[in-house]
Parts: C-alpha cells; sequence; structure tokens
C-alpha cells in the first residue's frame, strides 16, 4: 500500500462557530484507488468537514493537500480544476436539458469555455459526453431531457457529470441518499469499479451501514467533531467506543450478517 500515491492528505482541520467545535483536529490520509467513508451521527462534523475539503468552508487551522500541493482555502472551482470532483445530496442538474447536454455543459466548463457555454455546448465534446454516459450505463437515456429521468438514473448522470473535469479525488457526500436498496448497492458498486480502474481516490459520507461496510476500503467514524475510530470495516465494527456512540450493538450485528449473508 506504501507504493500507492497520496491523493489526499489532511492535517489538523478544525472549525468552530461561535465556540462550539464543528470539527477538532481531525487528520487522515486517502491514497489512489481507495474508497474511504467518514461516518457519524447527525451533527459529528462530516459536513463541515466535506465543505472544508472542497473548499466551500475555510478551516481555523489545519492543512489540506491533494496530489501534494496545498488546497487549504482555496475556493471550490480551483480545486476542481485541481483534479478533484464532487457529487451532492442532492443531485443538481439542468432539467430542461438533454442528458447529453448536462454531461457537455460540465466538460464545457473544464475546457474553460464558459464566456460562450450555450453557443458551443451543443457541439463541444459530444463524443466525450456520451462515453461517460456510457460508463456509467446511460448512454441509451443521452438525448432524453433530465427531467424525465427516474431519481436512480439522475444519480448516475450526476457522476457522469462529476467525472468530466478526470478526477483523481472524487468526494461524494450520501451518495445513495433517496434512492431505493437496489439502486443503492448498484451505484455504490459501479463508483467502486470506477474508482479502481482509473485509481481515483474515492472518499464519501453514507447513512446507509450496509453500503458502507461492503464498499468502504477504510471508515472514519466522526462524533462530536472528533476523529473517534478510523480502520477497515472489522475494526470499526469491532470498536466499542464507535458500538457505544454510533452503531450499536443491533446496527453492527444486521450489517455482519447481511455481509455474511452476501458472500
Amino acid at each position: 500500500m506504501s507504493m500507492v500515491p497520496t491523493l489526499l492528505s489532511v492535517e489538523g482541520l478544525t472549525k468552530s462557530y461561535g465556540g462550539v467545535h464543528a470539527v477538532r483536529g481531525v487528520s487522515f490520509e486517502l491514497r489512489a484507488g481507495e474508497i474511504l467513508a467518514l461516518i457519524g451521527p447527525n451533527g459529528a462534523g462530516k459536513s463541515t468537514c466535506f465543505d472544508m475539503l472542497n473548499g466551500q468552508n475555510i478551516p481555523d487551522s489545519g492543512r489540506i493537500r491533494v496530489l501534494g500541493a496545498e488546497t487549504t482555502g482555496k475556493k471550490p472551482r480551483v480545486i476542481w480544476r485541481m483534479g478533484v470532483g464532487r457529487t451532492f445530496q442532492i443531485a443538481a442538474t439542468f432539467p430542461t436539458m438533454t442528458v447529453r447536454e448536462n454531461v457537455q455543459v460540465a466538460l464545457v466548463s473544464h475546457g474553460g469555455q464558459l464566456f460562450n457555454l450555450w453557443a458551443s455546448t451543443g457541439r463541444h465534446a459530444r463524443d466525450e459526453a456520451g462515453r461517460l454516459l456510457d460508463l456509467v450505463g446511460m448512454g441509451a437515456y443521452a438525448e432524453r431531457p433530465c427531467g424525465e429521468l427516474a431519481y436512480g438514473d439522475v444519480k448516475r448522470l450526476e457522476l457522469a457529470i462529476a467525472l468530466a473535469n478526470q478526477p483523481k479525488l472524487l468526494l461524494m457526500d450520501e451518495p445513495t441518499a433517496g434512492m431505493a436498496p437496489r439502486e443503492r448497492v448498484e451505484l455504490m458498486r459501479l463508483t467502486a469499479r470506477i474508482a479502481r480502474e482509473q485509481s481515483i481516490g474515492v472518499l464519501f459520507t453514507e447513512h446507509d451501514m450496509d453500503v458502507v461496510f461492503e464498499h468502504a476500503d477504510r471508515i472514519l467514524v466522526l462524533n462530536r467533531g472528533t476523529l473517534i475510530a478510523e480502520g477497515s470495516p472489522e475494526e470499526v465494527r469491532g470498536n466499542a467506543q464507535v458500538r457505544a456512540i454510533y452503531l450499536g450493538e443491533g446496527l453492527l450485528y444486521d450489517a455482519r450478517h447481511r455481509e455474511g449473508a452476501s458472500a
């Protein structure tokens, strides 16, 4: 594992609001091709941590590096251009545009052609948009208006859009929120396959423990802004503090047995 390059390095990340510590001294690393889950109860600091990594929030202290380059405090667009993709809990797409055009907009933006966005979208990177849609299993929907898609298909489209800037690091905020159980499994399997084939590091937050334990290589557990556990799914499942504070014996037991039943 030591030969695999570090994509994301976080050191002592801290953020407070009016004396309340949202994130306290969080440090971790993420390597190429690794799937890392960030979990914790509501209010644990997951969203604040994500927003700092993406540049939407500036840390009070600490350092963030992507591929060795400092990104602490940089704007989201700058970080995006450095090879960081992101999906959101609520998918953001253009409903009146076709599926292909939604991806083309992202490709135009990545190519620095926003000054003439609407004039250039129709002809720009049509083939590349098609390739990305094929990659996520949405090629057959390319000419359909996005507003006609089922929610699970919108989430696949969002993944294609996130891949438009050829990211080395992908941040996914609750990627399976609002999806049916089968759709959740399919989306995360697809994401994991693409990540490993293209050596993309993935950091994701998730409330569905079945998704976390099935797909994560490692798990980070936050509680009240502090990182209380880090390790493999088995290590986190067996951590007494995690059981007591967040998951609970029942959830851990259910996740373990569901995993065993599906093996």
